[in-house]
């Protein structure tokens, strides 16, 4: 069955009023607790501050969100066709696995700089951090779903002389997106995180580093209403991932069960 424009609206309503609840808990917990500005501001405060510098907050908001969304297609790019490799040969497997559990193994924080070095202060090194934050999950849960194919399905293939390609792009890979799809909206998040690492590391735009000057500054309100600002773009980016997979996946059965 299709969800219906009433629970379409539903479910909008509910991740608002989990977002609403979540904010009047902090405010009523600043209230009650008489909590100082610099341990936890208002809400209230933080707000204020949003509403005297909108600029501020829309154009390293842009910057942020641009470098996490590149980030994230070029991890969504190369991932897939590691992934694509990973299967295709065990050869390959044992290296890029191996290399991939080594880089993920060192904390972004320590490479950062070496990225800075590498590629500058611009653009790039952000885009590096957030693509290598959310790489090895896609690669993982897509070499899980094309090996996670049927086998009487893959025989069924070769009976009727279906070429190595064919098996890759009519088999696998259809039979791999649920778990790519999944994957996905684990690393978008992830992709965020990688952009604030770059710009706590080597920024002049984004949220990270309008956090870091608030930080330095004692200016709590600006460093909260930053986060908060981060927390809804990270969100509004998940929800956009599982909006496409409810498009593109309709067949598979968690969609089924989701508009049931």
């Amino acid at each position: 069955m299709e969800e219906t424009g009433a629970a379409k609206l539903k479910n909008v309503l509910w991740v608002v009023g989990v977002f609403a609840g979540v904010l009047l808990i902090w405010e009523g917990a600043v209230k009650l607790l008489r909590l100082p500005p610099f341990i936890l501001p208002s809400i209230e405060s933080i707000v204020l501050d949003a509403v005297h510098a909108p600029m501020l907050f829309v154009t390293n908001s842009l910057y942020t969100t641009s470098t996490a969304l590149a980030g994230f297609l070029c991890a969504a790019i190369i991932g897939l066709l590691l992934a694509i490799a990973i299967v295709s040969s065990r050869v390959l497997e044992r290296v890029f696995v191996t290399l991939l559990a080594l880089i993920n193994s060192v904390p972004k924080v320590a490479l950062a700089p070496l990225f800075v070095i590498w590629l500058g202060t611009g653009f790039q090194p952000k885009i590096a951090i957030a693509a290598l934050m959310s790489l090895l999950v896609i690669v993982v849960d897509t070499v899980g779903g094309m090996r996670a194919v049927d086998p009487e399905m893959l025989d069924l293939a070769r009976v009727h002389r279906a070429s190595k390609l064919a098996i890759l792009f009519k088999v696998r890979l259809p039979h791999a997106l649920p778990h790519l799809f999944g994957a996905w909206k684990t690393a978008i998040s992830l992709s965020v995180i990688g952009a604030i690492v770059g710009e706590y590391v080597a920024g002049q735009h984004g949220l990270g580093y309008v956090i870091v000057v608030a930080q330095g500054e004692f200016d709590m309100a600006r460093a909260f209403a930053a986060v908060v600002i981060l927390s809804v773009i990270a969100t509004i980016l998940f929800y956009a991932v599982t909006y496409a997979e409810s498009r593109f996946i309709r067949w598979h059965v968690s969609q089924r069960i989701g508009r049931g």
